[in-house]
């Protein structure tokens, strides 16, 4: 499903990636690891064509990654970014410019639907009433998890999205993207709640 093939990443002059290989198949889960600067998030970055490597192809169910592509890659991707920017309205407000884009168009964003998930991350039901930019840091990350999981896509791209939550939440986070055998997913991160669940596989790109 995703594939990346001999990368070389170069920053500055400097190698961060070289002849870096790895194939995640469908409903696979990985997770990269690895000191800062060792090129976790550029991976990431790769898949959904937001830069490309010194060298070597990044591949999409056997497409490769390319500008003209890209967004028919991101279509099939929910990616969660470590700084989750998510604007400056009501979390009401944001849902709701998010199901009203083209390409979520007919997709469930109603009660029902998000009422389970805020449960199960442990988000308020008046946090519906809050801006965006009064949430805390990790009522951002879960916010945004819940989102992606809103898209229904089957592969998941998932930078640093514990990093804000505590020892109990981050393992129910990690436990709720382990237990969907379907879905496929690439998660970075420094918390030990993902590679200590056997689920997950691990590349350690410092090892």
């Amino acid at each position: 499903m995703i594939r990346f093939d001999k990368i070389d990443l170069f920053y500055q002059g400097k190698a961060v990636l070289q002849d870096f290989s790895l194939v995640v198949n469908k409903g696979e889960k990985w997770v990269l690891a690895g000191p800062s600067g060792s090129g976790k998030s550029s991976l990431l970055a790769m898949v959904m064509g937001f830069s490309k490597p010194s060298k070597g192809r990044v591949l999409v169910d056997g497409m490769p990654v390319t500008e003209k592509n890209a967004w028919e890659v991101r279509k099939k991707v929910a990616f969660v970014d470590q700084d989750v920017s998510l604007g400056d309205e009501s979390v009401a407000g944001w849902l709701e410019f998010v199901a009203g884009l083209k390409a979520n168009q007919g997709l469930d964003f109603g009660e029902e639907r998000i009422k389970p998930l805020f449960n199960y991350f442990e988000l308020d039901g008046d946090i519906m009433d809050k801006n965006v930019s009064g949430l805390s840091g990790g009522e951002r990350q879960r916010l945004a998890l819940v989102v992606a999981v809103l898209l229904q896509r089957d592969v998941f791209l998932l930078d640093e999205v514990t990093s804000g939550l505590d020892a109990r939440m981050k393992d129910k986070v990690v436990e709720f993207f382990a237990e969907h055998p379907s879905w496929t997913v690439l998660a970075v991160s420094h918390d030990q709640a993902w590679q200590k669940n056997d689920i997950f596989k691990v590349y350690d790109l410092g090892g």
